[in-house]
């Protein structure tokens, strides 16, 4: 019943979407979505969506399920270019996978029956979030540029004083390092998605021989966080350093809406700030950092895996962060609520799995008032976070740490003990 749930939600959910898109003009997520079952679709984690839907099907069923996608998609290949139909960015791959999922979702519901049934309507539907995650945040970003036309870069700008401007200082070194630096970064920036997909299919390699899903997983969290987002993106409009205060990037943003050309050369003086008007185009997509929550969950969840998978989450979560600095695309102040808003989420779910209990609650409400706490002192206190960066950029690190500090603590205290080996009984020596 709560995945009917989910599933009636999230439907409505990508409705509304569609009906305010299609307000401004562009098809929704909804549109796009069905229209890559035929038309090309754009790069994407389609394959990463199929990747995670094959968890459920034995090993057999997973290369038939494959080289039928791959089968697909090079007969889609050939008919577009024998009518030489347009490509999307000079890529035409993933048709095959979502008619893979499409498909498997059918033979759920026609052929199989029971928990088997379940199951597999749950490899379908997990695999389906995954990509329609991203149509998702297409979408709302494409909203957040057209529904808030004033942004509130400097304000966080000020604030951010009292950190020390680290995007400033990460761009300047970023800069240094080219071109090694930029292009691993980059790399690292935008196959967040694809990381995630290997943790998770490394949390989830037993669900074909159990039968089952474990209880939680990274595919939550991370969905979790898509999906609340964005909201605080329309509550708090910010395009981010390189935009207000740079030469924008490439195909957005640029110097003409800039409060100057500052980025990452020269910090921003310490004035009263304003709200300033910014482009139709441009995402508001800074507070939180939604890229340090997700790489702080893939962190998280790689806690318990092979010493591999642990090194490559803790190089992941810091090579965004510094990708995320380095490239102007956020504050210091974005990451450090990302952190915070990343672990209350996590919070939140491990105790709806586990069953509220006072901790839970406690550390999930102590968490959400430190994130909104973070964003109130932005807007309304950022001249005082300015002038006073000895008290208040010592005062949010703490305010961080300590919610790090209640989740590693509350966790520890959920783990099951692990039992005391068996010591062996003393035996009578022989006379």
């Amino acid at each position: 019943m709560m995945w009917v749930a989910a599933g009636v939600v999230a439907l409505g959910f990508l409705i509304v979407l569609e009906i305010v898109a299609r307000r401004y003009g562009q098809p929704g997520p909804v549109t796009t979505q069905v229209g890559e079952l035929i038309f090309a679709p754009k790069p994407g984690p389609l394959y990463g969506g199929l990747a995670l839907m094959m968890v459920v099907l034995t090993w057999r069923q997973r290369f038939i399920a494959a080289a039928t996608a791959i089968g697909i998609d090079v007969g889609f290949v050939l008919v577009r270019l024998a009518v030489g139909a347009e490509m999307t960015d000079g890529r035409s791959f993933g048709n095959g996978a979502l008619w893979v999922m499409v498909g498997y979702a059918v033979v759920a519901v026609t052929r199989r029956t029971g928990q088997e049934r379940v199951l597999l309507l749950k490899g379908v539907g997990l695999g389906l979030l995954l990509v329609a995650g991203r149509k998702t945040g297409d979408t709302w970003l494409f909203i957040t540029s057209k529904a808030r036309p004033m942004v509130l870069d400097q304000y966080v700008a000020t604030a951010d004083h009292a950190l020390g401007s680290p995007s400033w200082l990460a761009g300047r070194i970023l800069r240094a390092t080219d071109p090694i630096g930029p292009h691993l970064l980059h790399l690292v920036y935008a196959q967040l998605a694809v990381a995630a997909v290997v943790v998770a299919l490394y949390q989830l390699r037993n669900v074909a021989v159990e039968r089952r899903f474990p209880r939680h997983h990274l595919v939550r969290t991370f969905l979790v966080i898509g999906l609340l987002g964005p909201g605080i993106y329309m509550l708090f409009p910010v395009v981010g350093p390189v935009f207000a205060y740079g030469p924008g990037a490439s195909g957005t943003g640029g110097v003409e809406w800039a409060t100057a050309n500052l980025w990452p050369d020269t910090l921003p003086s310490i004035t009263v700030p304003h709200p300033m008007v910014y482009d139709g185009i441009t995402p508001r997509n800074c507070m939180p950092s939604l890229h340090t929550a997700w790489a702080t969950a893939i962190f998280i969840h790689t806690r318990k895996g092979p010493q591999l998978l642990r090194y490559a989450g803790t190089f992941w979560l810091l090579a965004t962060l510094g990708a995320t600095l380095g490239f102007g695309y956020h504050y210091g102040a974005d990451l450090v609520a990302g952190v915070v808003f990343a672990l209350t989420i996590e919070t939140a779910l491990r105790s709806f799995d586990r069953g509220w209990d006072r901790s839970g609650i406690q550390l999930v409400a102590y968490g959400t008032t430190v994130f909104a706490v973070m964003l109130v002192s932005y807007r309304y206190l950022p001249m005082e976070l300015a002038r006073h960066p000895e008290i208040f950029g010592p005062l949010l690190l703490l305010a961080m740490t300590s919610v790090i500090y209640g989740y590693v603590r509350i966790t520890k205290l959920w783990e099951p003990a692990a039992a005391p080996a068996p010591q062996p009984e003393p035996a009578p020596e022989p006379v």
